[in-house]
Formats: C-alpha cells, sequence, structure tokens
C-alpha cells in the first residue's frame, strides 16, 4: 500500500488521467447497457431485415446514399428526425428499425429521437454501411 500512496504522490497527473479514463468506461458500460436503443451486427441486422420486417433508415446525405445503400432502406437526415419530420416511416411504428449511417458513429442521436417519437424497437447497426459492405453485403444504387 506504502508503493501504490509513493507512486502516487510522484505521478499525480498519470494517476489523474487513470482515473479519469476509468470514469469514461465506466460511464460508456453504464449508459449501452441502459439505453434503449441496442448496437447489433451485420447479422443480428440481417435477421431482423429477413425475419421481422424491419425498416433500415439511412441518415447519410442524399448523393451518398444514391451511391449505395441497404435495399429498401428509406432516407432521411439526422435533422429531419430531431424535427419529428419522418414521413412515410410513419406507418412502421411497430416494426423494428434499424438506424445506420456511414461509420456507426453518428446514429445513436437520431436514434433516441425516434424512441422518443413512439418507436417501440429501434437498433443501430454496428459500423454502418462501411461495416456492411466491407463484408461484401448488397448494396443497391440509386433512388
Amino acid at each position: 500500500m506504502q508503493e501504490i500512496m509513493q507512486f502516487v504522490s510522484r505521478h499525480p497527473i498519470l494517476c489523474i488521467g487513470w482515473v479519469v479514463l476509468l470514469a469514461a468506461v465506466l460511464f460508456t458500460t453504464f449508459k449501452g447497457l441502459t439505453s434503449k436503443v441496442k448496437v447489433i451486427t451485420r447479422g443480428e441486422a440481417t435477421r431482423l431485415i429477413n425475419k421481422e420486417d424491419a425498416v433500415v433508415v439511412d441518415l447519410r446525405q442524399r448523393d451518398d446514399f444514391r451511391k449505395g445503400h441497404i435495399a429498401g432502406s428509406i432516407n432521411l437526415l439526422p435533422n429531419e428526425i430531431k424535427a419529428n419530420n419522418v414521413g412515410e416511416l410513419e406507418k412502421h411504428k411497430s416494426q423494428p428499425i434499424i438506424v445506420v449511417d456511414g461509420s456507426g458513429m453518428q446514429a445513436n442521436e437520431p436514434a433516441n429521437a425516434l424512441i422518443k417519437a413512439g418507436f417501440e424497437k429501434v437498433f443501430v447497426l454496428k459500423d454502418g454501411v462501411a461495416g456492411w459492405s466491407g463484408e461484401n453485403l448488397p448494396l443497391v444504387r440509386g433512388k
């Protein structure tokens, strides 16, 4: 114990850094466990699409969407979801919704907005469209 105290007194910045990192990991883990939005893999997304008629919501810009998107997906921008302007998605409230973006990093906030708008089952695709195409899963071009 005395050695630990000596280390802390000699390296306070390093110890503070470790405490901050630990707090960040605990916060992120707790937030993920309590979130109503779950992050799913490509296999789980494929199962939801094929077995439970999940609707895919693509958050990317229109040009990126036209270059390649998951078949049957609906293109909505994050600001449209925040403004509760979900259009044709409104009729799918009881179906699973899979929110995808380019890399899987910006989809959580729009997914939470969909939960607040009354959608029952909302998921985020891990690694987004980049992970989907990285596994050579099909993308549709156009529209």
